[in-house]
């Protein structure tokens, strides 16, 4: 696949579809999903046109729940998304640094 296209297709890609989800509505309230999304890219070749043929491109994108616009009449509130996974670990981490402390204490 020529560089042009990749990047063409990376460009589609990043867009606000990425980041804003569907909107879903039930009830009179509508809810849009939003996410963080951050990504790149890069290529190139030697331009030399020389065989065999070295050029190469690629990308990646990573995203996760940041919340939701919640509208209700005419008034929007925003959600934020919990990330579990997060907390637990942010509390391991805590406990880790807390019984070093302590035993450090201890031990004088």
């Amino acid at each position: 696949m020529e560089l042009g296209r990749w990047t063409s297709a990376a460009r589609d890609l990043f867009s606000a579809r990425l980041v804003y989800g569907d909107p879903v509505e039930r009830d009179g309230t509508v809810v849009i999903p939003a996410a963080a999304v951050s990504g790149g890219g890069g290529g190139g070749g030697d331009g030399t046109g020389a065989l065999p043929v070295r050029e190469g491109a690629g990308f990646g994108v990573f995203a996760r729940p940041s919340g939701a616009f919640v509208v209700r009449g005419d008034k929007v509130v925003w959600v934020p998304a919990v990330d579990v996974t997060r907390l637990g670990l942010a509390a391991a981490v805590t406990v880790v640094a807390l019984a070093k402390i302590l035993s450090g204490r201890r031990s004088r």
